[in-house]
């Protein structure tokens, strides 16, 4: 069974940093893509940030240049620093990799159940 995790939501002043961790467990035979989305109150889930084969990275417009992305392979883990918080990126995270699980032949999406971040003004 596939897991992902997330931590390292909390409170933050704007202008603030948070740094957010994601590792996925259980048996995977290979991870393509890994990203963050995240869902604030009334809107519709968005894309943050993803990163593909360690190497590709991608960005919404409203987070370039603020928030990083990476991965460690060895670790199947995920990472997002954010830094030069706005209120508006106030909402649920959500960690997502897409994968083979040991056994399997094609990719699926995993998430996790989500970290609240909330950045006051």
């Amino acid at each position: 069974q596939v897991q992902l995790v997330e931590s390292g939501g909390g409170l933050v002043q704007a202008g603030g940093s948070l740094r957010l961790s994601c590792a996925a467990s259980g048996s995977i035979f290979t991870i393509k893509r890994m990203g963050w989305y995240r869902q604030a109150p009334g809107k519709q889930r968005e894309l943050v940030a993803v990163i593909i084969s360690g190497v590709d990275r991608n960005y919404a417009d409203s987070v370039k240049g603020r928030f990083t992305i990476s991965r460690d392979n060895a670790k199947n883990a995920v990472y997002l620093q954010m830094n030069s918080l706005k209120p508006e990126d106030t909402g649920v995270y959500y960690c997502n990799a897409n994968l083979i699980p040991s056994g399997r032949v094609s990719y699926t999406d995993y998430w996790g159940q989500g970290t609240q971040v909330t950045v006051s003004s």
